[in-house]
This record gives structure tokens, sequence and C-alpha cells, in this order.
């Protein structure tokens, strides 16, 4: 059987694959890249239709192209999809689409590694898992199989009309939820959604869009995740050009707020009495960063009109003074649960070294404990900016940047 040989196979051909792609072909590091659907199928098949970009267009996209119309709009998905294609053919990058692959292991005796995909063995010195972080879908082991409700990932979520008529429950209230919950309640549904920890920026602010207070202000550069923050969601949306969320906003439309879930007992969802403090917590993440801006604009002599109204916060509402503990589904007409509970890792098929006791990659900035396999696309891979587009593009040049120095490394021999 033929085995094909490659210096760098890269896996996944997302916007991380297609960033690395760039990089080492910049370098003519002989490269591969292997994609088990389309390019930046994520994009196309695991969002819900109306999703646009939760940043604007001149700062969520790579260096080297711009997405066409509006700077200051919030791309549809469609287009996002479109942008990374079309940025794969600009830098001619070797992507093979409809190819797997199901197992990664070291080389016996010598440099490099046996990749298992669904067209053959590859074997190449270098693997980059630009897998990303939206795997396999979470849902946590509350509400059995057999409950008379329909459950669903909010990665199977596309529109109103997928679901079946009556109530919405929405677990979950980061960036997805709460802008699947808006949708469902704007398309005449009852919407009940529980609310966890959450950042709430606004959306902008004083005439600049939150992204870019998070540059000025110096916050793109957090290297780590403050202690206990590690679960906590971000509300923010570009729908409808971008609104600030104010979750009490949502609740005088007749959206219904509910604490963390808790449990399932007897057709009832219980909630944690813990509503009032996480939107608290939410309001004070909010005004922070107004304050942090208001001192950025006095510092630095800034003419940027002022916006008091910013700092007025959404009415007093029922269901927070008052919050549920619990809710009957079949009494509050809930015929679905849509679990906007974020996603796990799925590295089974890469057997190597490189993993932590809890199964988390092991590495330094993309640059793993396993020589020669790096990840990138990971939240915090370097800093808070490895979510965004533009971050992965900066990850991904440090690891080709790598993968450049241990290649020379390599090729020194001691002149005589």
């Amino acid at each position: 059987m033929s085995v094909e040989t490659i210096h760098t196979l890269v896996i996944g051909a997302g916007q991380a694959g297609v960033a690395m792609s760039e990089h080492l072909g910049r370098n003519n590091v002989p490269h591969l890249v292997l994609e088990k659907g389309r390019i930046a199928e994520g994009w196309r098949s695991k969002r819900w239709d109306s999703l646009v970009a939760n940043g604007p267009a001149w700062h969520d996209r790579f260096p080297n192209l711009e997405f066409s119309g509006n700077p200051d709009a919030f791309v549809p998905k469609d287009e996002v999809a479109d942008y990374f294609e079309a940025y794969a053919k600009k830098h001619d990058a070797p992507i093979r689409c409809g190819v797997e692959v199901t197992g990664v292991e070291r080389l016996s005796g010598r440099s490099g590694f046996r990749v298992e995909t669904t067209s053959g063995i590859i074997e190449a010195l270098n693997v980059v898992s630009a897998t990303g972080p939206f795997q396999q879908p979470s849902i946590p082991p509350l509400v059995p199989a057999d409950a008379n409700v329909r459950q669903m990932h909010s990665s199977d979520y596309r529109n109103p009309a997928q679901l079946a008529d009556g109530a919405v429950m929405v677990v979950g209230a980061g960036s997805s939820g709460v802008q699947i919950a808006e949708e469902l309640m704007r398309s005449g549904r009852k919407v009940y959604l529980s609310v966890g920890a959450h950042d709430r920026p606004p959306r902008a602010y004083r005439g600049r869009d939150f992204v870019w207070w998070l540059g000025v202000l110096g916050k793109w550069d957090a290297q780590a995740q403050a202690p206990g923050s590690e679960h906590v969601t971000i509300a923010v949306s570009g729908a409808r050009g971008g609104e600030t969320i104010d979750f009490r906003r949502l609740a005088a439309q007749g959206m219904v707020l509910v604490g963390m879930t808790q449990g399932f007992t007897d057709g009832k969802l219980t909630f944690a009495p813990d509503l009032a403090r996480n939107l608290d917590r939410g309001d004070a993440n909010y005004l922070s960063l107004l304050d942090e801006a208001d001192a950025f604009v006095a510092a630095n002599g800034l003419d940027l009109p002022e916006e008091p109204e910013a700092r007025v916060l959404g009415p007093a509402v029922d269901c927070v003074t008052n919050p549920l503990t619990e809710v009957e589904l079949a009494e509050a007409g809930v015929t679905t649960i849509i679990w906007a509970t974020g996603f796990r890792s799925d590295y089974s098929w890469l057997k190597v070294n490189a993993f932590d006791e809890a199964g988390r990659p092991r590495h330094q900035r993309g640059v793993s404990s396993e020589k020669g396999i790096y990840f990138l696309g990971l939240p915090w891979l370097s800093g808070r900016g490895s979510s965004f587009i533009w971050g992965v593009w900066h990850d991904a040049k440090h690891v080709a940047d790598h993968i450049l120095i241990q290649d020379a490394y390599l090729a020194y021999t001691p002149q005589d």
C-alpha cells in the first residue's frame, strides 16, 4: 500500500486551517490541509440561519483581505464562509476536502507521525490540529431522552419554523443562547431563558464598537482568563446591525428569565436562586467597561460624544424580583428545550502524549508537549483574541514560525 508523505499536515479547513496554510505557504513549507466537509463547514452547517459575525467586518477578518460592503456591518454566516473560501483561493491553499482523519500516532524509531484517513495513509513530520473548539455538542444529562419534550443543541437550531408549536426553554445565555432566544421571542414564541454567570459588554459606546474599546484598553492582550472566569460566557450580538444585550429589557418585552438550570424531576426543570446575582454581575462588568472607556477618553483628550443614556439599565421586572425556581414543562406549554451549553473537545483520534489528566491539550501558544504536534483555533490559545478571526491568524503565524525554527535546527551542520 502506497503511503503519501508531507512535511506538515493541517487537519481542518476552517479559519484556523486556512490561516495556517497561508503562513506555511508564505514560507515555502510543503503542507496539506485535510477537511472532512467543505472549507469553513462549521459556518455553513453548524450555525442558525440568521447568524451574523459578532464583530464588525473591519475587525473580524484576516489582514490581507477585506470583506466587501460596509466595514461597520456584521457579516452573515454564509458570507463569512465564502470569505474563507476566497481567502484559501487567493493564497492557493492545498486543501483536500471530503477527507476525514481517523487516527494519528507517532512513528516508531524516526521522526513524524502516521496519519490514518478515509482516503489512505499519510506520513507527516508535523501535524497541526486546527479542528477548533466546536467539536462535540455538550448537553448536561439532566432531562432524560424519553421526557415528553424535544431537546436539541444550539448547533442544531436553524430557525423558529423548525420547532413544534409551543413555548421554548433556552438554557444558556451566552451569545448563541440569547440571540436564539430573542429570535424566537420576536417570532411570537413564549420563551424562557436560563441565565448563568456572564460578561455583558456594550455593543458600542461613544461611537465605537466594543472590539475597538477592547483594543485601545489593552484587553485583547490578556494572556490568561481571570481565576474563576473559565466558564463565564460573553453576551454580545451583531444581530439587527448590532445591539447591546440587556436581559432586563428582554424580560420587559416578554421573555421569562430564570436562574441557572439545576435539575429535572417529575416533568419540572428546577433553577438555582441566582438570577438577580448573575444579572447584577453582568451589569457590573458592563458598567466597569464604560468607566474604563470614559477614563481613556479623558486621559487622551479624545473628541468622542458623551453617552449618558448607556448607563440606564433595563427596568425592574417581576421575573427577576420574584424569580421562578421551577417550571413544569407541560403546564407551561414548553415543547422544546434548546441547550446553548457549549461544546466539548474530542481528541480520541489523536493518540499522542499531548494532553493532561483531564484530556485537555497541553501546549504553550499552540506548541504542544509532543514534539511535532500543534494546536490551533482554541479559545485563549495565546490570549483573549484567540477566539476571533484576526486572533487565529496571528496564532497561526506563531505556530508556523515555530515549525520554521525547528526546521532550521534540524538543518544545521557544524562547519570545520
